[in-house]
């Protein structure tokens, strides 16, 4: 099996779909329905995948939709390009008060046995409105050439109009030789009254895809596989089943040429067990849960498909690609933003080693 390898010829090393919106969060991390004051950011899921490339240096680019003349909208492309992140998008007018909007998230971080809690505010938001009418797929794909195209299921699912765009991504993508990065993100409200129609969908995206990326909920739900039960206390005795599981979808999807799961069990708050299944050139590579400390859990498993998805575009083997995503899953609930910002590639190694001296 070829390796992955960064690619001079390629305009955009890691290209998203996504939905752009802002997230806000009670200060000291306290409960939403009591703070007067919040923190806001730009966020998407999708964008905060790319943030581990786009910190350290590679191309990246985020595919959305923007709303004409929106003060939110100004906020989240300033923020995207603080982050060395490119984006391209229609500018939809609001169409009144009671128009499009960018979503809101809103969230609290949870201390000790209190667990976080998150509120989406999706009414409106303008992200549905993606349609593959407003972008150039030959400039992007044929010309510009995409190293790697990361489809997410939220975007998949999140509405008719945008299962039809992730759709023609991925067809595009395979037509012009871009590797695709399916990443399941299963949610069981975006798929209500819609099951028959995203389950052929998400098949279809999976049977093209090179990467695979889910959780057990994800695979069962997405994909219809068999898995080991959510939840318990003990996710280190799972591992055969999670394994189980991943022969299964490497049978269902055998041209995929990497399968990937976290593994994380919560012992409150501050503090989750946090580990990792690849499959990849032939063989597994398995990071049993480790202790991590988190201050904020929002954005852990965008940290690991970025750093997985960096390590590959780097051309590392699968088990360092592997241990660099733990890592900077593990970074990524150490910031109260939900994704994270590496500062190089030595302090994501100081992290997978376990080295919190200070550097001076």
């Amino acid at each position: 099996m070829e390796k992955f390898k960064l690619n001079e010829n390629c305009k955009y090393n890691l290209v998203v779909p996504t939905s752009m919106g802002v997230r806000i969060t009670p200060l000291d991390r306290q409960v939403v329905h009591t703070s007067n004051l919040f923190r806001m950011q730009a966020t998407s899921a999708e964008s905060n995948v790319l943030n581990v490339s786009s910190s350290l240096g590679l191309s990246t680019m985020v595919l959305t939709t923007f709303v004409k003349d929106s003060p939110i909208a100004s906020f989240i492309k300033a923020e995207l390009r603080k982050r060395n992140i490119q984006y391209l998008g229609a500018e939809v007018a609001q169409g009144g008060p009671w128009g499009y909007r960018h979503q809101f998230n809103i969230a609290d971080s949870g201390y000790g046995l209190r667990g976080p809690r998150v509120a989406n505010d999706r009414a409106g938001e303008v992200g549905r409105t993606l349609n593959i009418k407003d972008f150039d797929l030959e400039k992007i794909f044929g010309q510009d050439k995409v190293q790697i195209l990361h489809l997410s299921g939220l975007i998949a699912a999140l509405s008719e109009d945008t299962t039809r765009f992730c759709l023609e991504l991925a067809r595009a993508a395979k037509k012009y030789g871009t590797k695709i990065a399916f990443d399941l993100n299963f949610r069981a409200s975006f798929w209500k009254g819609r099951e028959k129609e995203l389950s052929e969908s998400f098949a279809e995206i999976a049977s093209v895809a090179d990467i695979l990326i889910g959780n057990e909920e994800d695979f069962q739900l997405a994909l219809g596989m068999k898995g080991p039960e959510a939840g318990g206390k003990d996710i280190s005795s799972k591992i055969d089943a999670f394994k189980g599981m991943i022969e299964e979808v490497r049978k269902a999807y055998p041209n995929v040429s990497y399968y990937a799961t976290t593994l994380r069990q919560v012992v409150n708050a501050n503090e989750h067990l946090w580990g990792a299944i690849a499959y990849g050139e032939g063989k597994w590579t398995v990071i049993d849960p480790r202790a991590i400390q988190v201050m904020d859990r929002i954005g852990g498993g965008d940290g690991f498909v970025g750093g997985l998805l960096y390590g590959l575009l780097k051309g590392w083997d699968i088990e360092k690609c592997t241990q660099f995503g733990w890592a900077t899953g593990a970074l990524a609930a150490t910031c109260l933003d939900d994704y994270g910002t590496p500062a190089d590639e030595e302090q994501v190694w100081s992290i997978w080693q376990g080295n919190a001296r200070v550097k001076r």
